[in-house]
């Protein structure tokens, strides 16, 4: 960061420090120092040592003048002396490069996070963080308060109106499981618990989530590779963009995820988590094994674990694939999420990393609760818990190879539904705005209310004008819920995708007012639950069923309520204890 220099002291002449100009400003591995009133500018590299953080000089232009060269050889070893004005510069031994300029080193006396005091040539400079100006029309972010009776009372308000939402849905009403409910929302709340306020938990958690920030990184390398000039040898930061940065982590990790899959290593820990959910929900083992596909895999794809099971599951049991689908993310967009959201900074990608590693966790059984709901089990079930056997491929190679060919088409698919709906967005948008909200003087009304910061009649406004009551009965700040409520309309009559990319510029932009806002909305869009996924699921799951399609067309706008309504749970329960 920034640094600017407050005062300087001379260590031979024992006076008291004064008052000067400088800074100093340092990256990952380069500084750059500018103390014009001692005529001191140097600028090079840093590292870690023995004696603490040192300062390296760097060989600059107007010190690299070479005016005359010594060859000589010594004790069999060649030396290539380089002067300039007689002053010995720098040397070539044995293919290796040494700047003599190098050997000054500025010593590090003091460092914090805000003060950092520098020795150098018998002088002590101390220097103060410059923090980041803020604009005034950003919002500075309201930290998050922890459990409190206020955000208690908000959440037990939020759960109980979404329980009266899936019952006023419900198939049976009298067929409900309330002791299964119960244990599905508590299962939920101490897995918050533990993830967001224990420790040594929230440290396992923090590893696991770390894990996925790596990817991102070794799917950059392969980004680099494929887009850098061959000029510059760079990416050109004008495509430092969505399609460059998003879309490859894509089709990177559903190679990883068929390669762990072909191995077993992914249906072991599917495994533990249905074994875990059966005992704890009684559940049967076919919507155990689907509701813990669904955290790693994507709403095609946890099916193929139960494939046996799909042609005599019951309804209830359907319901809770179909909602369990739409109500958590596949991996490979799980790993986008991230990078998308967390930019290019390692602790904001290990900051969403774990909340939405931790958000599709909690929707499994948050799913459950609202299928059980919506469809209660009166049928008899399966209960034996077996997984299927199918390995994705021969080999690994071949493993690898169809993983990557899913994620391009995954990849591909995401960037067109994208393009067409963010299109349609500003069509809308435009018949709203330009045409409606002009000529019927709407503009000037919502401008002059400037309700949740809107200015013109638009979609956005209309959609965050309509769930902004629910987002309200979730415990979000009065101030952000028209935000909040926009993103879960996008999510729901769009796509997760649209409103992950209006949440990363209302984000960037500063307009919610608490960062609990900005959290719980990760946690609302944590899904696949939306108009589209009902398509998707009857013509995925209906092909390794097709005698069940029927059923699953029947179920289609039930799961899509389930997965939100699990969404919801979980943003909820994580609001209370925010």
């Amino acid at each position: 960061g920034e640094w600017q220099l407050l005062t300087s002291s001379d260590l031979n002449a024992e006076l008291d420090s004064i008052q000067s100009n400088g800074s100093l400003f340092f990256d990952e591995n380069s500084f750059v120092l500018k103390i014009p009133s001692k005529g001191l500018t140097k600028a090079g590299t840093w590292l870690l040592s023995d004696g603490g953080l040192q300062f390296y000089d760097a060989l600059l232009p107007d010190t690299a003048l070479i005016d005359s060269s010594v060859y000589m050889v010594a004790d069999g070893e060649a030396y290539l002396k380089l002067y300039h004005k007689g002053q010995l510069k720098s040397s070539l031994q044995a293919g290796s490069f040494t700047s003599i300029v190098q050997n000054e080193k500025l010593v590090v006396k003091e460092f914090s996070e805000s003060e950092l005091s520098l020795e150098y040539a018998n002088n002590v400079y101390d220097f103060a963080k410059q923090q980041k100006v803020i604009p005034s029309t950003v919002n500075q972010l309201k930290p998050t308060t922890g459990f409190t009776v206020e955000s208690c009372l908000r959440g037990i308000l939020g759960i109980f109106s979404l329980l009266l939402i899936a019952v006023a849905f419900s198939e049976n009403r009298r067929a409900i499981n309330w002791p299964l409910v119960a244990k599905g929302l508590l299962f939920q709340f101490v897995f918050a618990v533990l993830v967001l306020k224990v420790p040594f938990v929230a440290s396992v958690f923090e590893v696991i989530s770390s894990f996925f920030v790596k990817i991102i990184s070794f799917t950059q390398v392969g980004t680099e590779f494929l887009f850098k000039s061959f000029v510059t040898n760079k990416i050109e930061i004008a495509l430092v963009n969505f399609v460059i940065q998003v879309l490859p982590t894509i089709v990177f990790f559903a190679a990883l995820t068929s390669l762990l899959y072909y191995y077993g290593i992914l249906q072991k820990v599917v495994y533990g988590f249905a074994w875990l959910m059966k005992r704890f929900m009684n559940l049967s083992g076919a919507e155990s094994l689907s509701a813990a596909g669904n955290i790693f895999l994507g709403q095609t794809e946890s099916p193929l674990l139960i494939r046996p099971y799909l042609n005599k599951m019951t309804k209830s049991e359907l319901m809770c694939l179909m909602s369990g689908g739409m109500a958590t993310i596949a991996g490979g967009v799980l790993a986008a999420y991230i990078g998308f959201l967390g930019g290019d900074d390692p602790v904001q990608q290990l900051f969403y990393a774990k909340h939405l590693l931790a958000a599709s966790v909690m929707s499994a059984p948050a799913a459950v609760v609202a299928a059980k709901i919506l469809v209660p089990e009166t049928e008899k079930y399966n209960e034996s818990l077996v997984l299927s056997k199918d390995n994705l491929g021969s080999n690994a190679l071949e493993a690898i190879a169809n993983g990557t060919s899913d994620g391009i088409r995954l990849a591909v698919n995401v960037a067109a539904m994208l393009l067409v709906f963010i299109a349609f967005i500003a069509m809308a948008n435009f018949v709203m705005e330009d045409l409606i909200g002009e000529y019927t003087g709407l503009n000037d009304r919502i401008a002059e209310f400037s309700v949740g910061g809107y200015k013109t009649f638009s979609l956005q406004f209309v959609l965050g004008l309509l769930f902004a009551p629910l987002s309200w009965l979730m415990g979000v700040a009065q101030e952000d819920i028209i935000l909040v409520g926009q993103l879960l309309g996008e999510k729901t009559i769009l796509n997760e995708f649209v409103a992950y990319v209006s949440l990363g510029d209302m984000k960037v932009s500063g307009k919610f007012t608490e960062e609990k806002s900005i959290v719980m909305a990760t946690y609302i869009l944590c899904g696949f639950a939306n108009f589209a996924s009902i398509g998707i699921q009857i013509g995925g799951i209906g092909a390794l069923a097709p005698n069940r399609k029927a059923t699953l067309s029947s179920l289609g706008i039930k799961a899509l309520i389930g997965g939100t309504l699990a969404s919801l749970f979980t943003a909820v329960l994580v609001g209370i204890i925010l």
